[in-house]
């Protein structure tokens, strides 16, 4: 199979690739909220903080265990020691889980694109328009059937004719919608029935740190969903990266590229802040940014609905935009899954995609009935009341991602060396610029934060 693997043409397009994986509904969703709530600036400066070393150390470890092995991740990690393969096994569980209800989520951005585009905008912006979608029988499958599809056909063409090259396309239209919307959202005004507020002065509550009230165990929580949310924006722990790492020439800047993942990642999910935090600001106050995971799906609609017909434009563009950055992002996710039934069973990427595909509309179907017919409540360890959905998301991100990170971190720190990952890295000479940082990080460092991590996610801290 090595002799047969398909690589990205250059970095240009491994870059790409990859930060449309990283580029997500993570950033445009979840950065957003947990910036409103976690301080504005504070989470902002513990955020790029933890970027530049713990998330760094993971991104540049995976993405050379793949291209090292030139394996996806179910058998990359027992190229590396077999006694440690079974971490490929639960970190490709990870994206296996992932992919029905991200296509689901997928599909609730394609509903939007729909309802803005055939001007049903105000519809979007009513009470309970959300939860009459996703509790109707069958649409919000219809929706997610229709997204899974694209993300499949994507798969199907392969690494260079379907990855690389749509991630070239979507990937520039995305950040300058990105910019469009970000730029637009600093130049509102509220006007009198909105207290006179503009988008600067949401702009500076996004910014500026806020610790009023805040004690040390406050903090934790920062530094906590902050690290949280890195696993989110860089696709890290789910093995996507090793996957990606795999199709990276041997002959490329392995470390320039991380680093521009890095950059891209950090860039966007602080434009994200920038689109959303100040029109929420203008338009519903403080109050507003309260809103949590329904901002997208709740609180926006409300805010283009009071913008008039202009509304209506920036609505399109917006969730035009989301749905760029959800789509680039599933077909990581379904490109781990792939990638490992193909380099594990030797099966055609056509019959890998379409058999995965087929599993992913089944448990797809089975999670948005859980909205309705499949109806129930549980309360997760971490205090969450939660549906089929929500606990499918807790055991992949919540136990599966962190128990592989920590794994990562033992395997490279201390069975196989540091100097694995760094030769690898540095193999054409390049400079390893944050080397004694990546071995403190990789062997003390991280595994604490992530072990204090998952001990929260357990409801034990």
């Amino acid at each position: 199979m090595e002799e047969k693997r398909n690589s990205f043409s250059n970095s240009i397009g491994f870059v790409l690739a990859a930060a449309g994986s990283a580029v997500g509904l993570g950033n445009i969703w979840r950065f957003p909220y947990l910036a409103a709530k976690d301080g504005g600036g504070l989470f902002l400066i513990v955020y790029i903080v933890l970027a530049l070393t713990f998330g760094y150390t993971l991104l540049v470890t995976e993405v050379s265990i793949g291209r090292k092995t030139k394996q996806s991740s179910l058998t990359a990690y027992g190229r590396l020691n077999k006694k440690w393969g079974w971490i490929g096994a639960v970190s490709s569980a990870v994206p296996f889980l992932i992919l029905p209800y991200y296509c689901i989520i997928g599909g609730w951005v394609l509903k939007y694109c729909v309802t803005f585009l055939t001007g049903q905008g105000l519809a979007a912006a009513e009470d309970g328009y959300f939860t009459t979608f996703i509790t109707h029988p069958y649409e919000s499958i219809v929706y997610d059937l229709i997204f899974l599809g694209l993300t499949c056909f994507v798969i199907y063409r392969g690494v260079n004719q379907g990855i690389e090259k749509l991630s070239r396309i979507l990937m520039p239209a995305l950040l300058v919608l990105v910019i469009g919307i970000a730029v637009f959202s600093l130049t509102l005004k509220g006007g009198d029935a909105h207290a006179g507020r503009t988008g600067m002065d949401g702009f500076l509550v996004y910014v500026v740190p806020s610790v009023d009230g805040m004690g040390v165990r406050d903090i934790l929580v920062v530094v906590m969903d902050a690290m949280g949310q890195l696993f989110y924006s860089i696709s890290v722990a789910m093995g996507i990266m090793v996957t990606y790492g795999s199709y990276f020439k041997d002959s490329e800047n392995l470390m320039r590229s991380v680093n521009q993942i890095e950059i891209f990642d950090t860039v966007v999910a602080f434009l994200a802040g920038v689109m959303i935090i100040p029109a929420v600001y203008v338009y519903m106050g403080k109050e507003g940014m309260t809103a949590g995971p329904g901002l997208m799906f709740v609180a926006i609609p409300k805010i283009f609905a009071q913008m008039g017909w202009f509304g209506r434009i920036i609505g399109i563009i917006f969730f035009v935009m989301v749905f760029f950055a959800a789509l680039t992002s599933s077909i990581s996710v379904l490109e781990a899954v792939v990638s490992g039934m193909i380099d594990k069973t030797g099966m055609s990427r056509q019959k890998a995609t379409l058999t995965e595909g087929g599993i992913a509309l089944v448990l797809g179907i089975i999670i948005c009935l859980g909205y309705n017919l499949l109806y129930f409540e549980v309360k997760l360890p971490n205090g969450v009341a939660a549906q089929i959905l929500d606990i499918v998301d807790y055991v992949s991100n919540n136990i599966f991602m962190p128990v592989v990170a920590i794994s990562t971190c033992i395997l490279i720190g201390w069975i196989v060396k540091p100097n694995t990952v760094i030769d690898e890295a540095t193999k054409n000479g390049e400079r390893f610029g944050r080397k004694a940082l990546y071995v403190v990080m990789l062997r003390f460092v991280a595994p604490v934060l992530l072990f204090v991590l998952f001990l929260g996610s357990l409801g034990i801290l």
